[in-house]
């Protein structure tokens, strides 16, 4: 599966900034995408005006590992954790 990547920035409430990446099958949109970050941004407990539309760019397309195809197939994305986030990849 080709996706497409979302590179993705929000403050969090306590005032820092986390920096994440929205995965998508390829051809979403980029009104979708930014929807799934704040649906994501919901479940860990952040405020969704944390992320502005302007901080959810496309970045590129790559071709997705089994798992992100596996989250994306039954989530619709996955999200991948970089600085600031709760789970940050190491």
């Amino acid at each position: 599966m080709k996706i497409d990547v979302y590179d993705s920035y929000a403050q969090s409430k306590q005032g820092h900034i986390m920096h994440f990446d929205v995965f998508v099958e390829s051809g979403t949109s980029k009104d979708k995408a930014y929807a799934y970050g704040c649906v994501w941004l919901a479940e860990i407990g952040e405020d969704v005006n944390g992320l502005d539309q302007s901080k959810c760019t496309f970045c590129h397309t790559e071709q997705a590992n089994i798992n992100v195809q596996t989250t994306i197939k039954d989530e619709g994305y996955y999200i991948l954790q970089m600085e600031g986030c709760p789970e940050p990849i190491v």
